[in-house]
């Protein structure tokens, strides 16, 4: 089972030699990483070559390969296309899921965000978390009240002082790394499960090819969020140097619980996957298994 993250931040050659990712920097001795031990690779600089071998190599392994910007930022990701055994199956069984499911499946999810909120404002010693746990036992099937963006408007304000989501900030860069590369996580998930990455339960969008990851990488943030508020205290620097995209692209090594087991938000990913494939498939009575932080009360 791939465990292992790679970030490379440094000049290099990526090739493929005997089933090796070979990363070749320029100033030193290369490096060997086992395929199969690798979940993710960030290429954090534009100075890399890599192998076609290697890309198909990686692609038939299920890595999930970050591309950034030119600032950086998260711009695309690369992921396995129908790998899975039984992908026709699953694929009508999801595009098949009924109204009611997909809203008794939102209703989890956003009780799930909520909680885990509470529990990033009760790690702090924030008061408000009690009033958010009350928040997150009213929502109702699909969310009718929005207590979503109820608690949203409640959270940001306890989190970073004199905050707003989408402003140019150091939080919201920070934030924005992090969740893309949960997100990137997600999609490698979802993909191996034999799931379709457009066809979300809440999200809809038709311009949008990751409906599906937007829907459950929902209760993960409140774990991005955590570690942005953390790395944000520790300096005032406006810009992300490569040091605070490594910290942040770390989210994928911090511990989430499922079901009283403790586990890696990397390995957490592929148990939510497949556990909305038991869920469509009917196997599930239970309904989607959700990752929980620690202080977090459980459903």
């Amino acid at each position: 089972m791939a465990w292992r993250g790679l970030h490379i931040s440094n000049p290099a050659r990526l090739t493929h030699r005997r089933r090796q990712i070979v990363v070749a920097p320029e100033a030193s001795e290369e490096l060997t990483f086992p395929v199969e031990d690798i979940a993710w690779i960030i290429l954090d600089t534009p100075q890399l070559s890599i192998s076609g071998s290697l890309l198909s190599a990686l692609a038939e392994n299920g890595v999930a390969m970050i591309v950034p910007d030119a600032k950086h930022h998260p711009a695309g990701v690369l992921i396995s296309f129908h790998q899975h055994h039984a992908q026709s199956a699953i694929a009508h069984a999801q595009i098949g899921m009924t109204v009611p499911l997909q809203k008794r499946l939102w209703q989890r999810i956003v009780r799930a965000k909520i909680e885990n909120q509470a529990a990033v404002l009760r790690a702090i010693g924030n008061d408000h978390a009690q009033a958010l746990s009350a928040m997150a036992s009213r929502v109702g099937s699909g969310d009718p009240g929005n207590l979503e963006a109820q608690a949203a408007r409640a959270y940001w304000p306890q989190l970073f002082a004199d905050f707003r989501r989408h402003d140019e900030t150091r939080e919201n860069a920070l934030l924005n790394y992090g969740y893309a590369v949960v997100r990137a996580a997600l999609a490698r998930a979802c993909a191996a499960s034999g799931l379709l990455p457009a066809f979300g339960i809440h999200h809809k969008s038709r311009t949008n090819p990751f409906n599906l990851v937007d829907d459950l990488i929902e209760p993960f943030r409140p774990s991005v969020d955590r570690l942005a508020q953390r790395r944000a205290n520790e300096t005032d620097r406006e810009e992300l140097d490569v040091e605070d995209r490594r910290h942040m692209a770390g989210i994928l090594n911090e511990s989430v619980s499922i079901e009283e087991e403790r586990l890696t938000i990397l390995a957490a990913t592929e148990v939510v996957a497949a556990s909305l494939v038991r869920v469509i498939e009917g196997r599930n009575a239970g309904l989607l298994n959700t990752p929980a932080l620690p202080l977090a009360r459980r459903n």
